[in-house]
Protein backbone atom coordinates (compact mmCIF):
# COMPACT_ATOMS: atom_id res chain seq x y z
CA UNK A 1 0.00 0.00 0.00
CA UNK A 2 2.70 2.30 0.88
CA UNK A 3 4.54 1.64 -2.47
CA UNK A 4 1.20 2.77 -4.09
CA UNK A 5 0.75 5.80 -2.19
CA UNK A 6 4.82 6.76 -3.16
CA UNK A 7 3.98 5.90 -6.48
CA UNK A 8 1.01 8.21 -6.92
CA UNK A 9 2.92 10.88 -5.20
CA UNK A 10 6.12 10.51 -7.03
CA UNK A 11 3.22 10.74 -10.47
CA UNK A 12 1.26 13.86 -8.61
CA UNK A 13 5.14 15.67 -8.42
CA UNK A 14 5.85 14.70 -12.02
CA UNK A 15 2.99 16.05 -13.84
CA UNK A 16 3.79 19.04 -11.79
CA UNK A 17 7.17 19.64 -13.20
CA UNK A 18 8.39 18.18 -9.54
CA UNK A 19 6.97 21.60 -8.03
CA UNK A 20 5.81 20.78 -4.21
CA UNK A 21 4.47 24.22 -3.71
CA UNK A 22 2.54 23.83 -7.28
CA UNK A 23 1.76 20.08 -6.78
CA UNK A 24 0.57 20.98 -3.26
CA UNK A 25 -2.03 24.09 -4.45
CA UNK A 26 -3.00 21.39 -6.87
CA UNK A 27 -4.18 18.51 -4.77
CA UNK A 28 -6.19 21.29 -2.51
CA UNK A 29 -7.71 22.36 -5.36
CA UNK A 30 -8.61 19.09 -6.69
CA UNK A 31 -9.82 17.68 -3.31
CA UNK A 32 -11.80 21.30 -2.29
CA UNK A 33 -15.34 19.94 -2.93
CA UNK A 34 -17.74 23.07 -3.77
CA UNK A 35 -20.76 23.13 -1.66
CA UNK A 36 -23.93 23.29 -4.25
CA UNK A 37 -25.91 26.92 -4.13
CA UNK A 38 -28.66 26.18 -2.76
CA UNK A 39 -31.37 28.01 -4.07
CA UNK A 40 -33.62 30.47 -1.83
CA UNK A 41 -36.64 28.03 -1.09
CA UNK A 42 -39.62 29.78 -3.16
CA UNK A 43 -42.23 31.51 -1.34
CA UNK A 44 -44.84 28.85 -1.71
CA UNK A 45 -47.74 30.71 -3.36
CA UNK A 46 -51.51 29.27 -2.56
CA UNK A 47 -53.34 29.67 -5.30
CA UNK A 48 -56.87 30.79 -4.76
CA UNK A 49 -59.77 29.32 -6.98
CA UNK A 50 -61.25 32.71 -8.89
CA UNK A 51 -64.25 32.76 -8.18
CA UNK A 52 -67.10 32.33 -10.59
CA UNK A 53 -68.66 35.57 -12.14
CA UNK A 54 -71.66 36.37 -11.92
CA UNK A 55 -73.58 36.36 -15.28
CA UNK A 56 -76.35 38.74 -14.95
CA UNK A 57 -79.67 38.04 -17.17
CA UNK A 58 -80.88 40.47 -19.30
CA UNK A 59 -83.94 41.61 -17.74
CA UNK A 60 -86.70 41.62 -20.21
CA UNK A 61 -88.38 44.91 -19.98
CA UNK A 62 -91.67 44.53 -20.12
CA UNK A 63 -93.55 47.07 -22.33
CA UNK A 64 -95.85 49.57 -20.91
CA UNK A 65 -99.04 50.23 -21.16
CA UNK A 66 -100.90 53.29 -20.56
CA UNK A 67 -103.88 53.25 -18.22
CA UNK A 68 -106.54 54.31 -20.37
CA UNK A 69 -107.10 58.45 -19.78
CA UNK A 70 -110.42 59.45 -19.16
CA UNK A 71 -111.60 62.23 -21.64
CA UNK A 72 -111.51 66.06 -19.43
CA UNK A 73 -113.08 68.12 -21.64
CA UNK A 74 -112.03 71.58 -21.40
CA UNK A 75 -114.75 73.21 -23.80
CA UNK A 76 -118.03 72.60 -23.08
CA UNK A 77 -119.14 73.35 -27.16
CA UNK A 78 -117.50 70.22 -27.97
CA UNK A 79 -119.41 66.88 -27.47
CA UNK A 80 -117.38 63.44 -26.47
CA UNK A 81 -116.99 61.22 -29.27
CA UNK A 82 -118.93 57.95 -29.58
CA UNK A 83 -120.83 58.68 -26.39
CA UNK A 84 -123.79 56.63 -25.79
CA UNK A 85 -126.90 57.69 -24.53
CA UNK A 86 -127.27 56.62 -20.73
CA UNK A 87 -129.85 54.52 -19.08
CA UNK A 88 -131.02 57.41 -16.24
CA UNK A 89 -130.43 60.94 -16.13
CA UNK A 90 -127.72 63.01 -14.55
CA UNK A 91 -128.29 64.30 -11.26
CA UNK A 92 -125.34 66.26 -9.50
CA UNK A 93 -126.37 67.15 -5.61
CA UNK A 94 -130.19 67.17 -6.45
CA UNK A 95 -130.02 69.16 -9.56
CA UNK A 96 -131.04 67.31 -12.76
CA UNK A 97 -128.18 68.15 -15.68
CA UNK A 98 -128.97 67.89 -19.33
CA UNK A 99 -125.66 69.75 -21.42
CA UNK A 100 -123.48 68.05 -24.28
CA UNK A 101 -121.43 66.10 -21.36
CA UNK A 102 -124.72 64.69 -19.53
CA UNK A 103 -127.24 63.87 -22.23
CA UNK A 104 -130.83 61.88 -21.12
CA UNK A 105 -132.03 58.09 -22.47
CA UNK A 106 -133.95 59.01 -25.48
CA UNK A 107 -137.07 57.50 -23.10
CA UNK A 108 -136.99 59.68 -20.91
CA UNK A 109 -140.40 62.05 -21.26
CA UNK A 110 -141.27 63.39 -18.14
CA UNK A 111 -143.41 66.12 -19.79
CA UNK A 112 -143.94 69.64 -18.46
CA UNK A 113 -142.64 69.67 -14.91
CA UNK A 114 -145.96 71.18 -12.55
CA UNK A 115 -143.60 72.37 -10.03
CA UNK A 116 -141.84 74.63 -12.75
CA UNK A 117 -145.22 75.86 -14.62
CA UNK A 118 -146.55 76.65 -11.31
CA UNK A 119 -143.31 79.00 -10.55
CA UNK A 120 -143.46 80.48 -14.08
CA UNK A 121 -147.34 81.30 -13.76
CA UNK A 122 -146.55 83.10 -10.29
CA UNK A 123 -143.48 85.12 -11.80
CA UNK A 124 -146.37 85.98 -15.20
CA UNK A 125 -148.48 87.65 -11.89
CA UNK A 126 -145.81 89.66 -10.63
CA UNK A 127 -144.50 90.77 -14.11
CA UNK A 128 -148.12 92.01 -14.68
CA UNK A 129 -147.83 94.29 -12.46
CA UNK A 130 -145.45 96.65 -14.04
CA UNK A 131 -147.20 96.04 -17.51
CA UNK A 132 -145.02 93.12 -18.83
CA UNK A 133 -146.85 90.27 -20.57
CA UNK A 134 -144.74 87.19 -20.47
CA UNK A 135 -145.32 84.14 -22.38
CA UNK A 136 -143.57 80.69 -22.06
CA UNK A 137 -143.80 79.76 -25.74
CA UNK A 138 -141.60 76.67 -26.00
CA UNK A 139 -141.29 74.35 -22.54
CA UNK A 140 -141.36 70.64 -22.82
CA UNK A 141 -139.88 68.53 -25.54
CA UNK A 142 -139.69 65.22 -26.30
CA UNK A 143 -136.62 62.98 -27.60
CA UNK A 144 -138.27 63.03 -31.20
CA UNK A 145 -139.31 66.35 -31.45
CA UNK A 146 -135.72 67.64 -30.65
CA UNK A 147 -134.32 65.27 -33.37
CA UNK A 148 -136.36 66.96 -35.56
CA UNK A 149 -136.25 70.49 -34.88
CA UNK A 150 -131.84 69.71 -34.35
CA UNK A 151 -132.50 67.99 -38.05
CA UNK A 152 -133.75 70.77 -39.49
CA UNK A 153 -131.03 73.37 -37.68
CA UNK A 154 -128.35 71.44 -39.53
CA UNK A 155 -129.95 71.52 -42.92
CA UNK A 156 -130.25 74.77 -42.89
CA UNK A 157 -127.11 76.43 -41.16
CA UNK A 158 -125.21 72.92 -41.24
CA UNK A 159 -123.78 71.06 -38.40
CA UNK A 160 -121.35 73.33 -36.59
CA UNK A 161 -123.79 76.82 -36.93
CA UNK A 162 -126.64 74.18 -35.54
CA UNK A 163 -124.42 73.11 -32.82
CA UNK A 164 -124.03 76.33 -31.01
CA UNK A 165 -127.72 77.07 -30.50
CA UNK A 166 -129.75 73.91 -30.72
CA UNK A 167 -128.96 70.56 -28.31
CA UNK A 168 -128.52 66.82 -30.06
CA UNK A 169 -131.70 65.09 -29.32
CA UNK A 170 -130.89 63.71 -26.29
CA UNK A 171 -128.85 66.46 -24.78
CA UNK A 172 -131.22 69.22 -24.73
CA UNK A 173 -132.71 70.70 -21.42
CA UNK A 174 -136.04 70.78 -22.92
CA UNK A 175 -136.03 67.24 -22.35
CA UNK A 176 -136.46 67.71 -19.19
CA UNK A 177 -139.58 69.45 -18.72
CA UNK A 178 -137.21 72.13 -16.33
CA UNK A 179 -136.49 74.48 -19.71
CA UNK A 180 -138.68 77.62 -20.71
CA UNK A 181 -138.61 79.78 -23.53
CA UNK A 182 -139.91 83.12 -22.63
CA UNK A 183 -140.76 85.94 -24.33
CA UNK A 184 -143.46 89.02 -24.03
CA UNK A 185 -146.63 89.18 -25.59
CA UNK A 186 -146.86 91.95 -28.53
CA UNK A 187 -142.83 91.80 -28.65
CA UNK A 188 -143.02 88.55 -31.21
CA UNK A 189 -140.00 89.80 -33.49
CA UNK A 190 -138.02 88.93 -30.07
CA UNK A 191 -138.60 85.89 -29.22
CA UNK A 192 -135.41 83.17 -29.44
CA UNK A 193 -133.53 86.39 -30.12
CA UNK A 194 -130.74 87.90 -28.02
CA UNK A 195 -132.38 90.98 -28.69
CA UNK A 196 -135.05 89.84 -25.88
CA UNK A 197 -132.27 90.57 -23.37
CA UNK A 198 -132.83 94.49 -24.27
CA UNK A 199 -136.34 94.81 -24.11
CA UNK A 200 -137.95 95.36 -21.05
CA UNK A 201 -139.76 92.15 -20.31
CA UNK A 202 -136.01 90.76 -21.03
CA UNK A 203 -134.46 92.95 -18.22
CA UNK A 204 -137.16 92.49 -16.08
CA UNK A 205 -136.62 88.51 -16.40
CA UNK A 206 -132.84 88.47 -15.85
CA UNK A 207 -133.18 90.94 -12.47
CA UNK A 208 -136.51 89.14 -11.03
CA UNK A 209 -136.57 85.01 -12.10
CA UNK A 210 -134.56 83.76 -9.32
CA UNK A 211 -137.04 84.77 -6.58
CA UNK A 212 -139.24 82.23 -8.84
CA UNK A 213 -136.67 79.38 -9.16
CA UNK A 214 -135.65 80.23 -12.62
CA UNK A 215 -131.78 80.85 -13.90
CA UNK A 216 -130.94 82.65 -17.12
CA UNK A 217 -129.45 79.03 -18.39
CA UNK A 218 -126.60 80.02 -21.37
CA UNK A 219 -125.36 84.01 -20.33
CA UNK A 220 -123.58 85.96 -22.31
CA UNK A 221 -119.96 85.02 -22.29
CA UNK A 222 -120.24 81.68 -20.93
CA UNK A 223 -120.43 79.48 -23.86
CA UNK A 224 -117.13 77.80 -23.57
CA UNK A 225 -118.91 77.00 -20.14
CA UNK A 226 -122.55 75.82 -20.88
CA UNK A 227 -121.62 74.43 -23.95
CA UNK A 228 -124.30 77.15 -25.73
CA UNK A 229 -124.04 80.62 -27.29
CA UNK A 230 -126.38 83.59 -25.49
CA UNK A 231 -130.03 82.93 -25.39
CA UNK A 232 -131.56 85.67 -22.97
CA UNK A 233 -134.62 83.81 -23.46
CA UNK A 234 -133.93 80.34 -22.18
CA UNK A 235 -134.48 79.96 -18.58
CA UNK A 236 -134.09 77.25 -16.58
CA UNK A 237 -136.14 76.35 -13.17
CA UNK A 238 -134.02 74.35 -10.38
CA UNK A 239 -135.97 76.09 -7.16
CA UNK A 240 -135.27 79.50 -5.27
CA UNK A 241 -132.89 78.58 -3.48
CA UNK A 242 -130.39 76.99 -5.82
CA UNK A 243 -131.21 80.02 -8.10
CA UNK A 244 -130.47 83.03 -5.68
CA UNK A 245 -127.28 81.41 -5.17
CA UNK A 246 -126.42 81.19 -8.81
CA UNK A 247 -127.86 84.80 -9.35
CA UNK A 248 -126.25 86.23 -6.35
CA UNK A 249 -122.65 85.33 -7.47
CA UNK A 250 -122.85 85.64 -11.22
CA UNK A 251 -122.52 82.43 -12.11
CA UNK A 252 -123.51 79.17 -14.29
CA UNK A 253 -125.27 76.21 -13.38
CA UNK A 254 -122.47 74.50 -14.21
CA UNK A 255 -119.78 76.66 -12.36
CA UNK A 256 -122.52 75.94 -9.10
CA UNK A 257 -122.39 72.22 -9.52
CA UNK A 258 -118.38 72.46 -9.93
CA UNK A 259 -117.95 74.33 -6.54
CA UNK A 260 -119.98 71.85 -4.86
Amino acid sequence: MSTIMAALVAFWLYINDWDTRQSMNALIEAVEIEEPATEAPKEQVTKVPESKKVVEEPVEEKPVTEEPVEEIITDATVYPQDKELPKGPTIINGVLVANKQHPLPDTYAPGEVPEARTAFEEMKAEAAKVGINLNAFSTYRNFARQKQLYESYVAKDGQQAADRYSARPGYSEHQTGLAFDIGESGQEQHWASASFGDTEGGKWLATNAHNYGFILRYPDGKEKITGYMYESWHFRYVGKDVATQIYEKGITLEEYLEAK
